[in-house]
């Protein structure tokens, strides 16, 4: 049976996976759906001050070395796919698989703020208005109104990646497309670079970004088709 660890993207948290991991939970596999520091309820102003794209990292790294894991599939959603690549590079030994859902695959130097376009670049500046340190969720349709959502460190954002290129090791790696907001995706580009990548399977979903409760029941046969 496989292990999964579920990464949300920005100003999310392991709620964001509520209606895929129990699919996955009942198809016999062991699921640890994250909520990164700096974004749990209970972390304070210096929390999340302080949480950067090493702190996301290391929450992983954290896990993975806790459950003694050697065959985890990584799994990170928009900035997830950030934190992942990270997390992959400091223990290759540890992961046999990386799932891209809609997110950033980054190259050494790269950071969430580069790869991004520039509406979310003027999101990121203008969210972090009130505090400096913390970018407050933009109201953005379907969960605009989500109240779970909080402010995300904006250090995790701007911090470039240090990769050894351990993470390209991996010996499975998917990205997933969400084709359903073609207007605003920062990820069309990406898409058409790793199809032609033979080191990447890529897959479809005609949803927007936030697949995982748009089509939970196809990311969860996503996830467990290891033919795909």
């Amino acid at each position: 049976m496989a292990t999964f660890i579920l990464v949300p993207g920005a100003w999310h948290g392991s709620w964001a996976f509520d209606a895929v991991t129990p699919l996955l939970e009942t198809a016999g596999h062991t699921v640890h759906a994250l909520t990164l520091t700096g974004l749990r309820p209970g972390d304070d102003d210096e929390s999340v001050a302080r949480a950067n794209l090493d702190t996301h990292a290391d929450d992983i790294v954290r896990v993975l070395q806790a459950a003694d894991l050697t065959d985890a599939t990584l799994v990170g959603h928009s900035y997830g796919g950030m934190v992942i690549s990270a997390a992959a590079d400091r223990a290759p030994t540890r992961v046999s698989r990386l799932v891209h859902l809609d997110a950033y695959v980054p190259r050494d130097g790269d950071s969430c703020w580069s790869l991004t376009t520039d509406a979310y670049r003027r999101a990121f500046i203008e969210g972090a208005a009130d505090t400096g340190y913390a970018v407050r969720p933009p109201f953005r349709a379907p969960d605009g109104g989500e109240p779970r959502r909080r402010p995300h460190p904006l250090s995790s954002l701007v911090q470039r990646v240090r990769l050894t290129g351990a993470v390209d090791r991996v010996p499975r790696r998917d990205f997933v497309y969400c084709s359903g907001w073609e207007d605003d995706t920062p990820f069309a580009g990406l898409r058409a670079r790793l199809a032609s990548d033979p080191g990447w399977r890529v897959h479809d979903i005609p949803t927007g970004h936030n697949a995982m409760r748009e089509a939970p029941r196809a990311v969860a046969e996503l996830l467990l088709d290891q033919s795909a």
